[in-house]
């Protein structure tokens, strides 16, 4: 600083437009500010995004050069580039002896005014938590605008950014609660949707509606499901949150949460009670959906739900045309075990009560220890012992629909593929089999005997004598 006094132009810029001033004024340097004001800088140099030492101290709180500053001169009105002036570089962070100074000392209430972005100092406070702040400025602005630019209220600024105190603040000395912005949105709704948890919760226990619709026609529920947030889905739904809500696209929360494959969200709103069955613009279920991204695990969930399986999307797809039109194996066979069980179910309401004591109800492919026997024997038939049409027989014959049939023939691997589709066929009958407790070998031996495929028959029934006789050397 001494070789100011050799010459030197105090007044030279930075490429951004920064003198010696601004540099003093940001570090706090009451000493330099001093030595530089008396070398008559110009105090009201803006940088390339118009900050003048003077937006400084008010930013950085140093209340000291922010005076020296006004007695050299420096204007108290500038704005820079966003429009803020000194009274809002104050509010954003919390210096409330600035406010004090500016309000009280130079009496210039007038510069509570919006910023480019339609904020006043107080919605600045909200936005950036300054709760003090915000005590101070109801005092000293008791006619508060109620809302920014957008239609946001402070408690929407303060809830979105998951300022709490400030939050809790606007809710004690505002009756605002459930005000919508341009967009429809709720103070809770943002908070919400920027996964604020805190606020959230406060906001709903001080009586927010978590059930306000925006303009897009989407519930608080729709965002968090969207994004994956089970905590504060279960918070939403403790507190009487709509789970079947369509937005502008007729989807649910649910469609959304299964689309981006949100199990423990899925979770919560089917233990909710939400309607599984719903369906968007384009007439596809949530099942349709897991269905088409092969979702297994989703695919699981939903299907043990109990939906409604027949129905049909707007190019006439059931959940199992959409799973066999995209070559996914393994989920048509699941939705096909699920097919044949509620059928089974509905025709005998004790198989329930067999399912909920005896199993673990499952619709995905079985690799317990205790069915590898029987599923190999599965194999052995379908690629060792069935001729070509014969899968299709027995499927007929144990009442596999014509979709059913169709959907596990889409697969084409070559002139060979019957033998993978008998085995699948196989699969998906022991799977029943099992689940009502029953004996297959007798029903398989009558089925292949009625196909009048004897020779498989025979085997069969050579196989089941032979393990039949093991068991009772064992025992």
């Amino acid at each position: 600083m001494t070789d100011l006094g050799r010459g030197l132009n105090a007044n030279v810029k930075n490429a951004h437009n920064r003198t010696a001033l601004h540099f003093a004024v940001a570090g706090t340097n009451t000493e330099a500010v001093k030595l530089l004001l008396q070398r008559r800088v110009k105090v009201d140099q803006k940088d390339k995004y118009g900050v003048a030492p003077i937006h400084l101290a008010a930013w950085f709180g140093s209340l000291d050069i922010l005076k020296l500053l006004v007695q050299a001169g420096a204007e108290q009105k500038a704005e820079n580039e966003e429009g803020l002036n000194i009274l809002h570089c104050a509010a954003i962070n919390n210096h409330t002896e600035i406010v004090d100074y500016i309000v009280n000392d130079l009496q210039m209430k007038e510069l509570d005014k919006d910023d480019l972005s339609g904020h006043r100092a107080f919605a600045l406070a909200a936005e950036h938590g300054c709760s003090i702040w915000l005590f101070m400025l109801m005092y000293l602005f008791p006619s508060l605008p109620p809302f920014c630019q957008r239609g946001d209220t402070p408690l929407h600024l303060a809830a979105r950014n998951g300022h709490l105190d400030a939050v809790q603040v606007l809710l004690q000395s505002f009756d605002t609660r459930d005000e919508v912005n341009m967009d429809g949105e709720t103070a809770l709704y943002q908070a919400a949707d920027n996964g604020q948890e805190d606020c959230v919760q406060v906001l709903l226990d001080a009586g927010c509606d978590p059930n306000i619709l925006t303009v897009a026609k989407c519930s608080a529920l729709h965002t968090v499901a969207e994004r994956g947030d089970a905590a504060l889905v279960q918070v939403l739904l403790q507190c009487n949150a709509q789970t079947d809500f369509q937005n502008q696209e007729l989807e649910t929360p649910l469609h959304l949460a299964v689309k981006n494959s949100h199990i423990p969200v899925i979770y919560y709103l089917l233990g909710a009670g939400c309607n599984i069955n719903a369906t968007d613009k384009r007439s596809q279920t949530a099942l349709h959906l897991a269905a088409e991204t092969a979702k297994a695990e989703v695919v699981e969930m939903l299907l043990k739900a109990g939906p409604d399986l027949t129905i049909q999307d707007r190019q006439g797809k059931t959940a199992l045309g959409v799973a066999a039109r995209a070559d996914e194996v393994n989920i048509v066979d699941m939705i096909i075990k699920a097919e044949r069980y509620y059928d089974q179910k509905k025709a005998n309401p004790e198989l329930n009560e067999i399912v909920r004591t005896e199993h673990a109800l499952t619709f995905k492919f079985d690799r317990r220890n205790e069915t590898k026997e029987l599923y190999s024997m599965a194999w052995r038939l379908a690629y060792k012992l069935l001729k070509p049409g014969d899968w299709k027989k027995l499927a007929k014959h144990w009442g596999f629909t014509q979709e059913q049939v169709s959907a596990i023939e889409e697969q084409w691997t070559g002139k060979h593929s019957y033998q993978e589709h008998g085995n699948r066929m196989l699969l998906i009958w022991f799977h029943g089999e099992e689940l009502a407790l029953k004996a297959p070998a007798k029903d398989l031996y009558q089925g292949l005997i009625y196909i009048g495929n004897t020779k498989a028959a025979d085997k069969i029934r050579l196989e089941a004598e032979h393990v039949s006789s093991k068991k009772c050397s064992v025992s």
